[in-house]
């Protein structure tokens, strides 16, 4: 199993940002933006950019494609639906597919689809980076964490690995693959729903006293209900992510906040939805969660 040929289903923050690393490495033709017949008419023309410099990247209408030896999914979650339909030509029995949506539930919906065997679970951490129409800018390139659940997966693994290490992607494997994911739904839960709710910056989420205080009273809800599903998120942790979102740029901001300065759909279902759903089995409270998820339902409206 070796990587050369790779689809990307999104041209969003993350698909452009790993796109344009995978182009760098390994030429024009390595990787293919695969999308339906009308997103590609609509698109095949325009010109994007990545900190300024022009890109000539591969668009390529799903109805005509072949599959790939990687399908990176960096829809936003709303998507990715959509997703499973356009990728469907794109994987084959040997292909192997990382998602780098945000939240725990990506990959078991596209495992109701593909099955397990070729599927990796991974964790996209530290970046900052952000699209405005064609244009996208970033300081923080970040790094990917990836892992198994099953022994059966380690192949595809060890495959990515490889194709990782070749082309200098940064990239970890933690112990924990599902400690790491439930720590950065933790993380995305406070700051990008205070980022859009307070409408700001990275550093307006951290340094203003309402928002920092809703923020961090919202990380606490996913830190209880993770130990109620049997993960040990810690203080530790939280301490760790909030020293993460210090060294990100000042004045940048998720994609929540992108979102709505865009008057898109928001992933608040993925976020406040999931931990008001997820809580009410256990029957215990998420005051800033049912905060936010009524905040942002207004500002959508």
């Amino acid at each position: 199993m070796k990587i050369k040929k790779t689809a990307i289903v999104g041209m969003g923050a993350l698909g452009l940002l790993y796109g344009e690393h995978i182009v760098k490495a390994c030429g024009k033709d390595s990787v293919h933006y695969v999308m339906d017949s009308n997103r590609y008419k609509r698109h095949k023309d325009e010109i994007y950019t990545v900190n300024g410099v022009k890109q000539d990247f591969v668009l390529e209408d799903c109805a005509y494609s072949t599959p790939a030896d990687l399908v990176i999914v960096a829809t936003k979650y709303n998507g990715l639906e959509n997703a499973l339909e356009v990728m469907q030509n794109s994987v084959g029995p040997d292909t192997v597919i990382i998602s780098v949506l945000n939240g725990i539930s990506s990959e078991k919906i596209i495992a109701k689809r593909y099955g397990t065997e070729n599927l990796l679970y991974c964790v996209a951490l530290g970046m900052d980076a952000m699209r405005k129409d064609n244009e996208l800018h970033y300081c923080n390139k970040g790094r990917l964490q990836l892992g198994i659940a099953e022994e059966k997966q380690r192949p595809a693994l060890e495959a990515v690995k490889q194709f990782f290490d070749q082309i200098q992607m940064p990239y970890e494997i933690p112990e924990d693959i599902l400690h790491a994911m439930w720590g950065k739904f933790m993380l995305n839960v406070g700051v990008n729903q205070t980022c859009m709710v307070y409408e700001t910056t990275y550093q307006g989420a951290l340094e203003g006293e309402e928002s920092s205080k809703t923020m961090f009273a919202a990380m606490h809800e996913v830190i209880a209900l993770a130990k109620a599903e049997g993960v040990n998120l810690t203080e530790e942790d939280f301490q760790a992510y909030v020293q993460l979102l210090r060294q990100l740029q000042p004045d940048g901001y998720p994609s929540m906040r992108q979102d709505a300065l865009a008057k898109r759909k928001t992933e608040v279902e993925l976020f406040a939805g999931t931990v008001i759903a997820e809580a009410e089995k256990f029957k215990f409270p998420v005051p800033a969660n049912e905060f936010f998820y009524k905040r942002i339902k207004e500002m959508e409206g």
